[in-house]
């Protein structure tokens, strides 16, 4: 099997499993709310691996809580930070790539009357600083949104262009950043970033489904999307899980290490499959400066579903559009925000890479793409 689909979700890693393994034994599993001892004990457990992951990320504890995915991070951030700060300002900005999680976050915010102003994009995916000026001089900008990566080109947004941008125009301004298919791929650092919010992802990063991180900076103030118990300093309630949280660390400590050494390996895959397929006429989407771990590619004569399962038949996955968007069966938004002629992000196939991936697996790949084309493209 050849996967390509990371950027949908990726493989849970052995140690991973080995963690969870050992959180779930009866000792760790009372609830870290009881007072007894062994509520004590699942507290002092999960307490000491928010303060791991806090430093791992650059963070302090108390700018850390654990979600269930980056979807629910993102709704608290967006929703949360304009609910509690109706006073900064009536209207947001953003772009039309981001993840779904982001824009239907915004959608939600107009139809309760919000302003939502969109910042046009270039080929490369990347904001325009020019209608970002333009957007944040009108004024009244409480909150901006941006994808550091995005996980559908893998286009990297210049960060420090865009934030001196709105701090020098609107200093008041917060930043919300979406980090997802950042994290292990690229040195990501709370301290030093210069985001007021940013969501992470565990299945992003070799961890199981259902755990993520939201981190808000001291100071910034937001209302809860989950209300209960208080749990987590009263911004996220219900009962706290050592077992998601500690899975979500022990993938973080694995992607946090040798970050460097992998992005060169994955880049010379990327570059591997760029040369050979441009070879064969397809049509490479994602920017030259793309972080490395994603390309999106238009295969000339095939719509991106057909080479989809093309490839499935040999045993190789990769996906269309984002796997939130895939079963609607649409053309990529990304893509044609991005300028792309309809008919090309149609034939687009997204390929996504981890660590683990060989430049074995890349060469049978491109075997296999010639069999197709030998097999069922019509001369």
């Amino acid at each position: 099997m050849i996967y390509f689909d990371n950027s949908a979700t990726t493989f849970v890693s052995e140690g991973v499993r080995n963690r969870i393994q050992e959180l779930t034994a009866d000792e760790f599993s009372a609830n870290p709310g009881a007072l007894h001892k062994l509520g004590l004990k699942a507290f002092e457990i999960y307490d000491g691996i928010r303060k791991d992951t806090a430093s791992l990320l650059g963070a302090k504890p108390e700018e850390i809580f654990f979600t269930s995915c980056a979807t629910e991070s993102a709704n608290t951030a967006i929703k949360g930070y304009m609910s509690r700060n109706k006073r900064a300002g009536n209207a947001v900005i953003s772009t039309r790539t981001e993840h779904k999680a982001t824009l239907e976050c915004l959608d939600y915010l107009a139809k309760a009357g919000y302003e939502i102003r969109y910042v046009k994009v270039g080929p490369d995916g990347k904001p325009l600083i020019e209608s970002l000026e333009e957007e944040l001089g009108k004024g009244s900008v409480a909150l901006a949104c941006f994808t550091l990566v995005n996980n559908e080109t893998g286009s990297v947004l210049p960060f420090e262009s865009i934030r001196k941008t709105i701090k020098a125009v609107s200093p008041e301004t917060c930043i919300y950043l979406d980090c997802v298919q950042a994290l292990g791929k690229m040195q990501v650092n709370m301290s030093s970033l210069g985001a007021d919010m940013c969501s992470f992802s565990g299945h992003k990063i070799h961890s199981i489904k259902g755990n993520g991180v939201l981190y808000v900076r001291k100071g910034v103030r937001i209302d809860p999307l989950i209300l209960g118990g208080g749990q987590q300093d009263n911004m996220r309630s219900g009962t706290q899980s050592p077992v998601l949280a500690g899975a979500f660390l022990e993938a973080l400590k694995e992607v946090s290490e040798g970050i460097e050494e992998a992005r060169v390996k994955v880049a010379e895959i990327n570059s591997y499959l760029r040369r050979e397929l441009a070879a064969r006429d397809a049509l490479i989407l994602s920017p030259e400066d793309a972080l490395p771990y994603v390309l999106n590619v238009s295969f000339k004569g095939f719509e991106s579903e057909t080479m989809l399962h093309c490839l499935e038949i040999y045993d190789i996955y990769v996906s269309t559009v984002s796997a939130c968007s895939a079963k609607q069966k649409k053309v990529s938004y990304v893509l044609l925000e991005m300028g792309t002629d309809r008919k090309i992000a149609a034939n687009a196939v997204r390929l996504s890479f981890s660590r683990n991936n060989t430049m074995a697996e890349a060469e049978e790949f491109i075997r296999r793409v010639d069999e197709i084309y030998e097999q069922f493209l019509i001369k």
